[in-house]
């Protein structure tokens, strides 16, 4: 049987162009979500952040209620700790899960106030060194850098403030006294601790430090959501107040709200903030308003 052979052409191979390395998938904002979960759980075990640096052993604690809207941002920007805890109060929404599919442990607790919840999260902790946040804050790239950078060399007895730079109606504010806000949330709890106050609370320590970093924060979504939450701190502070035996007078419910006005809009510079700035002063002085006002209504 004859066998016929076939004449086979050569083809040049034209060497590929050297291309630039795609970025992980837990670096994008899409791509392979079940590739980057994967990575996310050998870095885990290889205790780094999906950024490549070790994770510093610090807890980060958040307190939540039906916080979907905000708990990603805000754990996504604290891959670098070691311990993520958010203790929840019954949220409605997929806090829980979100929370939980960024490394976060979840544990229930009814509302305490404000004060013991936050101590309740500390407590709970894996560390001592506990990065306490809200769920609306995002810690900045510069303050990551900075608590990385200057880790090893914090002073155990010392409460590290915070400047917070608020978000609201399209803009940073930076003016009528909300900016630098230092807010007292880096701290070892073995030497200090949140207080017992049911609103406005505060860590309570020996010395206090500032960082430079800013804590970024959402504040409000809009209006609406200012004005509710002024109804709503209104009503804490002014049960505050009476169970400490404030009783009401009527010529701060006429001097204080406008005198709040003016010290946030002309002698802070609210003015500088536009229309957002002016919107602040007049909640501001809304809010004081309402609280003389509940205050009275109590009696």
């Amino acid at each position: 049987m004859a066998i016929t052979l076939m004449a086979i052409t050569p083809v040049a191979v034209t060497p590929m162009a050297a291309s630039k390395p795609a970025l992980p998938p837990t670096l994008t904002c899409h791509g392979n979500e079940r590739l980057g979960f994967l990575t996310r759980r050998f870095d885990k075990l290889a205790g780094k952040s999906h950024f490549g640096l070790m994770k510093l052993p610090i807890s980060v604690a958040v307190i939540t209620l039906n916080e979907e809207r905000n708990i990603e941002r805000c754990l996504r920007s604290v891959q670098w700790a070691d311990d993520l805890v958010i203790v929840d109060t019954n949220s409605a929404d997929r806090t829980c899960e979100v929370a939980s599919s960024l490394g976060a442990r979840i544990i229930n607790k009814e509302w305490l106030g404000f004060g013991p919840q936050k101590a309740f999260a500390a407590k709970e902790a894996l560390h001592d060194w506990i990065l306490a946040l809200d769920a609306d804050e995002v810690v900045s790239d510069e303050l990551a850098r900075e608590i990385q950078q200057e880790f090893s060399s914090l002073d155990a007895q010392t409460v590290y403030r915070i400047p917070r730079r608020s978000f609201f109606l399209g803009r940073w504010i930076l003016h009528g006294g909300w900016y630098p806000d230092r807010q007292a949330r880096l701290f070892h709890r073995q030497y200090s601790m949140w207080d017992n106050s049911a609103v406005h609370e505060s860590v309570k320590g020996k010395k206090f430090e500032n960082l430079n970093g800013d804590l970024h924060h959402f504040v409000f979504r809009d209006v609406a959501h200012q004005v509710a939450t002024n109804n709503r701190y209104s009503s804490l502070l002014a049960v505050n107040d009476r169970r400490r035996g404030q009783r009401f007078s009527l010529w701060k419910l006429i001097v204080k709200p406008p005198i709040k006005f003016l010290e946030c809009y002309l002698i802070k510079q609210g003015f500088r903030d536009g229309l957002p700035g002016f919107a602040i002063a007049v909640n501001a002085a809304y809010s004081i308003f309402l609280r003389w006002l509940k205050i009275w209504e109590t009696e």
